[in-house]
């Protein structure tokens, strides 16, 4: 490959454009109205606008996504993640254009992206899936069937888009009652987020962990999966912080997940990377959810236990290269963590933040990594996803990963908007975190606690240098507006002058 066009933007984006440079590949951006000075469009070898500011209009523009490429001589197309990474007719019109499209076939994607397809698959391959419906549940299905099929479930059930993820169109139902407006909830969140609103129904596993398995795959049949990440730290279905390994997975369960990771896959006539996602309970048995056809937000915590570029061998599969590992040769090495730090104010129900960018410091040190699609200046949209970096950690175990996320989350600051930065910082300080005593919804019950947590002594003790400081600058106000070098000295009412050794004791005293 001599150029591709990167089909993405933010953090995703940069990363791609940085994975060309290091291979000497050209890279080509897009970018809409608001993006036009964003940073993956800078650092990109070339940069084609698109549309406008909303998502319909630009990245989502598969028209224009695929005449960008042609115009600018790319020969392949890597649509990173989110957007149209998972969309077989993107993946279509970029072969019928003569682009190589970096990730599986067109034909794989929309069998995998239908869940109901996917457990099919899996329940082909000897795989087990959670119990629930094989067929998806359209609007042309009579509430009183589907009330029929989950009383033959058994509640609690969990109701799912059958396109899509990331939490859009699902609803935990607890008892009957609650089936007829949390069915209605869930199409209509489905048809707005996918265009589809079939739904299917499924067995609600309490408290499960959410682990997932990596794979990767070659045009020539080799087949591999690189272990597992913790995705169960989540909020409202959503990821939140990831981590390889998982404390939860022998080598035993390691391999069993991994090998059934590689049936399915395989099942599916899968190349390139991509994960399957299984919920574990807590008898060590696991069941099959889904296939994420494409690069994980979370994959960076695979790359630095196994030691393997994701994106480049994407591209280089792509390309027609062979894998040349060894499934038995490929294994963890310490441990990896990753926050997703969000344009959000977890103090005000994790609001968005929007606004620009007046400052940035970002963390540095031995076994850090941040992956950022903002900097100083950026400005932060309601358009898009909220995320805008992700700050991750290596180190020898996993205490020593937290203790090292600690340290670069207190390093981590931003000034202009609010970040989930606080939160996270929270999150490793927890108890029951730090003994791994995690599933999916420990979040949503931890969360009232985390939130009322004491604020940072750090922090604390800025804030009352700051107090102070700024009581003693409102002390000098009458003073300097008099034009006088006198200030008054409520204690006696006398003018006394206070010198500038005074006011520097005060100051290193308080530090």
């Amino acid at each position: 490959m001599k150029r591709i066009l990167v089909a993405n933007r933010g953090e995703i984006a940069v990363r791609i454009v940085r994975a060309c440079r290091d291979m000497g590949i050209g890279a080509v951006a897009v970018y809409s109205d608001c993006d036009r000075a964003a940073r993956h469009v800078r650092l990109a070898d070339e940069a084609v606008h698109i549309g406008g500011n909303a998502p319909g209009e630009s990245y989502l523009r598969i028209d224009r996504l695929v005449d960008a490429a042609k115009r600018t001589g790319a020969d392949a197309v890597h649509p990173g993640y989110g957007f149209l990474a998972e969309n077989e007719d993107f993946a279509s019109a970029c072969r019928d254009a003569g682009l190589t499209f970096i990730g599986p076939t067109a034909e794989a994607i929309a069998l995998m992206g239908s869940k109901t397809a996917a457990r099919k698959v899996a329940i082909e391959a000897g795989v087990a899936v959670v119990p629930g419906t094989e067929e998806p549940l359209g609007p042309d299905v009579p509430d009183a069937t589907i009330a029929g099929v989950a009383d033959g479930i058994g509640y609690p059930i969990m109701i799912k888009a059958v396109a899509g993820g990331g939490g859009k169109g699902m609803r935990v139902v607890r008892e009957k009652g609650e089936l007829a407006a949390s069915l209605d909830s869930a199409r209509r969140e489905a048809k707005s987020a996918f265009g589809d609103d079939a739904v299917y129904i499924e067995k609600y596993i309490e408290r499960p962990r959410h682990v997932e398995i990596q794979v990767l795959g070659d045009l020539h049949g080799t087949m591999l999966h690189l272990g597992e990440r913790e995705c169960s730290v989540q909020r409202r279905h959503q990821k939140m912080i990831e981590e390889a390994p998982s404390v939860a997975l022998t080598p035993q369960l390691r391999a069993r997940m991994g090998a059934a990771a590689v049936n399915a896959a395989r099942a599916a006539g899968y190349v390139n990377a991509g994960t399957c996602e299984f919920l574990l309970d807590r008898n060590g048995d696991f069941y099959f959810l889904e296939m994420n056809t494409r690069i994980q937000v979370e994959h960076p915590v695979t790359e630095l236990v196994y030691g393997i570029d994701l994106v480049q061998w994407q591209i280089r599969i792509a390309s027609g290269e062979r894998l040349p590992f060894a499934q038995e040769a490929i294994a963890p090495r310490g441990w990896a963590m990753e926050c997703r730090i969000t344009s959000e104010d977890a103090s005000n129900g994790f609001l968005p933040s929007t606004g620009t960018i007046r400052s940035l410091r970002v963390p540095a040190g031995p076994g850090v990594r941040w992956d950022g699609g903002v900097e100083q200046g950026s400005e932060i949209s309601l358009f898009y996803d909220p995320m805008i970096g992700k700050l991750i950690v290596a180190a020898a175990t996993r205490d020593d990963a937290i203790e090292r996320m600690e340290r670069a989350l207190l390093e981590l600051s931003f000034e202009g908007i609010e970040t989930s930065r606080d939160f996270h910082l929270r999150v490793m300080r927890d108890d029951d975190f730090r003994r791994g005593d995690i599933d999916i919804q420990w979040l949503e019950r931890r969360l009232p606690a985390l939130l009322a947590a004491p604020a940072d002594e750090g922090v604390l003790q800025v804030a009352a240098i700051a107090a102070v400081l700024l009581a003693e600058r409102d002390r000098q106000a009458p003073a300097r507006a008099n034009g006088h070098g006198r200030a008054i000295d409520a204690s006696d009412g006398h003018g006394a002058r206070d010198s500038e050794w005074t006011r520097v004791g005060r100051v290193e005293a308080l530090r």
